[in-house]
């Protein structure tokens, strides 16, 4: 764990210890963040690293979004093996959905207990439970369809300061004779997005 201006920078061993969720499901959420919202990297001694407060936060009201799980079929022997097209009707979706998962699985999405080759493919088998234990999983975001769009809440981020202000703010107090644009770059290398956007949040932290 890093500190920087008075702040705790997690990198992904920390967030491991810190959640107790696997690499595997943090690489994907960080994977996904262009639509689930994950928070902005900030690369320490050639590392990334997260501000722990700020990933916290999204963390948990990541796992807290709506969903709807009714569609999910809770019957049977909780250890059948599965193919996949017995997969989707146990999770109440489209056979393609599975298909999908194959080429780029979610988090917590299980690994096959067996597969079975065929001519042009590997046809996976999973059971019930396992199915049942990743539809339950908040992390995987199975449900959310339907609910508002991955992510932050907007209701929510409106009533909470933005943190790249703060950081905006920060720089510009290290050396308040810069110019806007060149502290928008710097912040830009840093943390991420484009110059313009930086640019906005610049011109904020010096209206606050």
């Amino acid at each position: 764990m890093k500190t920087a201006n008075g702040r705790q920078w997690a990198n992904r061993e920390d967030l491991i210890e810190h959640s107790g969720h696997s690499r595997d499901t943090l690489r994907k959420l960080w994977r996904d963040r262009k639509s689930n919202g994950h928070p902005l990297t900030r690369e320490i001694d050639g590392v990334m690293h997260w501000d722990l407060e700020q990933w916290t936060a999204w963390f948990t009201e990541h796992c807290q979004r709506p969903r709807d799980l009714s569609g999910v079929d809770r019957s049977g022997d909780p250890d059948e093996q599965l193919a996949p097209a017995q997969q989707a009707r146990v999770l109440g979706v489209d056979p393609s959905r599975i298909t999908q998962y194959a080429k780029n699985p979610p988090p917590g999405w299980p690994d096959p207990v067996r597969t079975e080759p065929l001519k042009t493919r590997t046809r996976e088998y999973r059971t019930r439970r396992q199915l049942w234990e990743f539809a339950d999983n908040p992390v995987s975001g199975f449900g959310t369809k339907g609910g508002r769009p991955p992510g932050p809440d907007p209701k929510a981020r409106a009533k909470k300061p933005d943190p790249r202000v703060r950081l905006a703010a920060e720089a510009l107090a290290t050396q308040p004779g810069r110019k806007a644009g060149e502290v928008a770059a710097e912040l830009a290398r840093e943390h991420g997005q484009s110059v313009d956007t930086w640019k906005r949040i610049v011109t904020q932290a010096r209206q606050l």
